[in-house]
């Protein structure tokens, strides 16, 4: 064992955050420590790094263990040193070794002792040893998986942003390559290239790691145990998260058939009780019942740990086809072009995702058309569009001298107060919460505020910039479900992979400066990447493979001039038969891609009729009537089967532009 808890109860004033609590962690393990918001997973990393004591049990840690901690609070950190000298910082010995030869070397120059010659040698030899060598080459490689170009390594590091700071610490935090690593949602300010980038490392990392993330698909990818913070106890998962989710709910089904069936029990036996008291004969037997019920060990009731709520979107009118129409749409900040001649339509019932790297624009693209960022070109509204725009700067619109409440009630929605406190509360705000000050609440909590508000506009058009980074699990799956039945159009910039897999129909991607369409859903679009990257590594490789070859080849030379003759008459007939049968190929490309272009077309229309012929099945007025159901259900069915067809032409036809290409 690493480290763990034995038997710990941990207290902040009279609220009990775990109670009575064991946990042992092995080397090698891979945890993934969740619960809702508030239930206590950051105290308990601070317990197990000695920040906090607990008030009841032990903490335990195996001698000589070295622990990594990366938390939000490390943002406090301020530095004039560039990024490299910081991540640099985590090799201590090797940067106090470098010094220590610099000065003996200086030395050495002087007095040419041999003594310190012996020094200096052995010096030389422990950097060799512990690959003082290699760090400046071990930094710049991780810090550039984490996204830094190599002319970011020598900027100082006061200069970026709370996001980039915390890339380079978690890049010092991996360098140090600690027994046990604790990470306090590492993926927060990360990008999608580079939580993949720290999937793949963690997956090889040697020692123990505990992630805190509400991230279900790396969480997924990572860890082979779930830690639950539930009720103020820890409940184990042997598994990854969607084998959690499985066994939770199968637990959770057990537990509430429990509790249901202790209040029957209850029940039961205070009207025994209330019968006995009233006759003396009986007295004694209805004591003996109280103190039996007192010594009863309470089942907590499911329902009580977090209320079905459900977040409902509200629309006021439909608008016309296209909301939103971008023709030639040129930005640049300076010498950084984000986006040239961009031509793009965002029609009536879009849920598009718009992903990708940081700094490739995407924020930017968002404010595009939102309006609220100057451009060259056409921005165009459709008719009838009522827009409402989240993001990060919102924050700034909250009036700081209301709470909470009145700050909700100043939407317009007509929502009561008691509505408003419900959703409030699936964004974390429960109880007396709602009657604080905006002035007092942290940068989270007013981002949830702002997003609220966002939910209660009655926009039929919705521009969300992170909406899920301050929310936790449920509160996303909250989110997702609302979305869902959104009836509006949406356009959203995320790096939560499940929450953009669950809600976006479309994906945007900004690739050189160019604005990529793809019809599909987050996983179709990852298929889709693979197949192409695996198509132009054939293709390289095949290149590659051509030039060797012709490198190889020794040109063939005679002193015969007749022989040259014949020779350039055979290369040019060659060489005609070439050109006619590189026309032959090029005419067969041409015509597949037209083919390649239809099917796209076809599969992108027969998907909307599937989902238009879905929500029509749904309705009470189909469903109402049988031979209107049937006959939906028919059409419903006969378009299903197309759309399978049709994604296997695809397939085909794929390969076959793949195979042209080449």
């Amino acid at each position: 064992m690493l480290a763990g808890l034995q038997n710990v109860t941990f207290e902040f004033g009279a609220r009990v955050i775990v109670e009575d609590a064991t946990w042992h962690i092995q080397p090698g393990e891979r945890i993934g420590l969740i619960g809702y918001n508030g239930t206590g997973k950051s105290t308990l990393l601070k317990l197990l790094v000695g920040e906090y004591q607990p008030s009841n049990g032990t903490v335990e840690r195996s001698r000589g263990i070295s622990i990594g901690y990366l938390h939000q609070d490390l943002l406090s950190f301020d530095t004039n040193d560039s990024i490299l000298q910081v991540a640099l910082g985590a090799f201590e010995r090797v940067l106090q070794l470098e010094k220590e030869i610099e000065e003996l070397g200086k030395e050495l120059e002087k007095t040419g002792d041999e003594k310190t010659l012996h020094e200096y040698s052995d010096k030389l030899q422990e950097l060799e040893t512990i690959g003082g060598y290699n760090i400046h080459h071990k930094t710049e490689e991780i810090l550039q998986g984490l996204g830094f170009a190599n002319a970011d390594l020598q900027r100082p590091y006061k200069e970026f942003s709370g996001g980039w700071r915390m890339r380079v610490l978690l890049a010092k935090m991996i360098l140090q390559q600690p027994d046990l690593l604790l990470m306090d949602e590492p993926t927060n300010h990360l990008d999608l290239p580079s939580i993949e980038w720290l999937e793949k490392y963690l997956q090889h990392y040697q020692g123990s790691v505990v992630i805190v993330s509400h991230d279900k698909y790396f969480l997924n990818r990572m860890v082979t145990k779930i830690v639950e913070v539930y009720q103020q106890q820890l409940h184990i998962y042997t598994g990854n998260y969607e084998y959690f989710e499985k066994e939770k709910a199968i637990r959770i089904e057990m537990q509430q058939k429990a509790f249901e069936n202790q209040q029957d029990y209850i029940r039961q036996n205070e009207r025994l009780i209330e019968r006995f008291r009233a006759k003396a004969s009986k007295a004694a037997m209805a004591q003996s019942l109280i103190k039996k019920l007192d010594r009863l060990e309470r089942i907590e009731d499911v329902a009580l740990e977090r209320p079905n709520i459900r977040i409902n979107f509200r629309v006021d009118k439909t608008p016309g086809k296209v909301l939103c129409e971008l023709t030639n749409v040129t930005k640049s900040f300076g010498d950084n072009i984000i986006i040239k001649n961009a031509t793009a339509e965002i029609e009536r019932g879009d849920k598009i995702a718009l992903i990708g790297a940081n700094g490739k624009g995407k924020s930017t693209l968002l404010r595009i058309i939102a309006g609220t960022e100057a451009i060259e070109g056409e921005r165009k509204w459709g008719h009838n569009v009522d827009e409402s725009f989240y993001a990060q700067h919102q924050l700034e619109a909250l009036n700081i001298n209301n709470t909470i409440i009145d700050e909700m009630k100043e939407c317009g929605s007509q929502l009561t107060e008691l509505e408003l406190r419900s959703l409030l509360g699936c964004f974390l705000f429960s109880g007396d919460d709602a009657d604080k000050k905006i002035k007092v609440l942290s940068g989270g909590e007013k981002a949830r505020v702002a997003l609220a508000k966002v939910i209660v506009s009655k926009a039929n058009f919705l521009m969300l910039d992170e909406p899920t980074n301050h929310l936790d699990m449920h509160s996303c799956d909250l989110l997702i479900e609302a979305l869902n039945k959104y009836e509006g159009t949406t356009i959203l910039v995320s790096h939560d992979r499940y929450f953009v897999s669950k809600t976006a129909n479309k994906i945007w991607e900004i690739v050189n400066q160019e604005l990529k369409e793809f019809k599909g859903g987050y996983e179709e679009w990852v298929q889709w990447k693979e197949r192409m990257a695996k198509a132009a590594d054939a293709g390289n490789k095949k290149s590659e493979a051509k030039t060797k070859q012709a490198a190889t080849e020794k040109p063939k030379t005679t002193e015969h001039k007749p022989a040259l003759n014949v020779e350039r008459n055979n290369n040019q007939e060659i060489q005609k038969r070439n050109t006619v049968i590189d026309k032959t190929v090029k005419k067969e490309l041409q015509r597949v891609q037209k083919q390649f272009r239809q099917i796209e077309e076809q599969i992108a229309a027969t998907t909307d009729k599937k989902a238009e012929l879905e929500k029509m099945l749904a309705s009470p007025e189909t469903y109402s009537d049988k031979h209107k159901f049937l006959e939906i259900e028919a059409a419903f069915q006969k378009t299903a089967d197309a759309l399978v067809n049709l994604q296997n032409e695809y397939e085909k036809i794929f390969e076959k532009l793949i195979a042209l290409e080449q």
